[in-house]
């Protein structure tokens, strides 16, 4: 069996090392010129050339043809794929994938909807990888997936919100009127819908991380051990104090911060930090 993605995915170059994984690129467009985000344009390039720029990035999803054209590569080596993707509430993506499968008869194509994105979607493929490495069958792959989709949440803050309303990501009218009181929203995906949602408002951002970690910590149990990958834009200060604020308050294991992908900081900017969490338990499974 193959994994194949999409750019939505984000992990630190660490956890990429040693999983086949087969990424459909998402394109961006920024001042006129076309890049493959994430094959073409790192994450350090991208915010460099943001902060160098008045001008506003767009992302284009890929073509049921871009999937087609991989499945079938993929098809002549192993016909069984596993083709996981940012959440159906976010993006075309994964109906262009549902589509392109359908172009390439010969591919036994599985289709499975992260209902997110960023680290937590990443996590999800990064679990597939693993699993069909160790040679777990569909099932049971099925079986995690589903359960650090139920339980893994990603939650992020941000100070400029120019990048949401461009994007359409909120309405242009609340996003001025956040702007002009100087509020800071928490973000986190809708688990039924795969659609943002706003958690709570502060008005610092030292204050929407705080109630960030806080809100991560009330969805488990007390005691329990969390998982905690840190990710950010490019805002360094402000991820120090989510791994900071979490030493504080949790027992966790830490992955690498991550930067967050062109294909979603398009929308979002340099300015954002946020974070994975779950559970760490639901992971050692894959440690066996």
């Amino acid at each position: 069996m193959q994994i194949v993605s999409d750019r939505g995915a984000d992990l630190s170059k660490e956890q990429f090392k040693d999983l086949d994984i087969h990424f459909v690129p998402l394109k961006i467009t920024l001042e006129g010129k076309t890049y493959l985000g994430g094959d073409d344009l790192s994450s350090e390039e991208f915010y460099r050339l943001l902060e160098e720029t008045q001008a506003f990035p767009t992302t284009s999803q890929p073509s049921p043809g871009d999937f087609a054209e991989l499945y079938r590569k993929l098809a002549q080596v192993d016909p069984e794929i596993l083709s996981i993707h940012i959440s159906s509430g976010l993006s075309g993506t994964l109906e262009s994938a549902k589509l392109g499968a359908a172009m390439v008869p010969e591919a036994k194509v599985h289709i499975f909807d992260t209902k997110t994105l960023s680290c937590p979607e990443g996590w999800q493929v990064e679990a597939a990888a693993k699993a069909v490495k160790a040679g777990w069958p569909l099932d049971r792959i099925y079986s995690l997936l589903e359960s650090i989709r139920e339980k893994a949440e990603g939650m992020f803050t941000l100070n400029d919100l120019r990048y949401l309303i461009h994007g359409g990501r909120i309405s242009h009218l609340k996003g001025l009127l956040a702007s002009l009181l100087n509020i800071k929203p928490v973000i986190g995906v809708d688990h039924q819908s795969g659609k943002y949602i706003s958690l709570v408002q502060e008005v610092t951002l030292k204050r929407a991380i705080k109630k960030m970690v806080e809100l991560a910590g009330k969805l488990y149990p007390e005691g329990t051990q969390l998982r905690v990958q840190p990710l950010h834009g490019f805002n360094p200060a402000a991820v120090e104090l989510v791994i900071q604020t979490f030493k504080e308050h949790y027992d966790c294991v830490f992955e690498a911060v991550t930067p967050v992908a062109p294909v979603l900081g398009a929308h979002t900017g340099p300015s954002l930090v946020g974070f994975a969490v779950a559970p760490m338990e639901i992971f050692r499974p894959l440690e066996s």
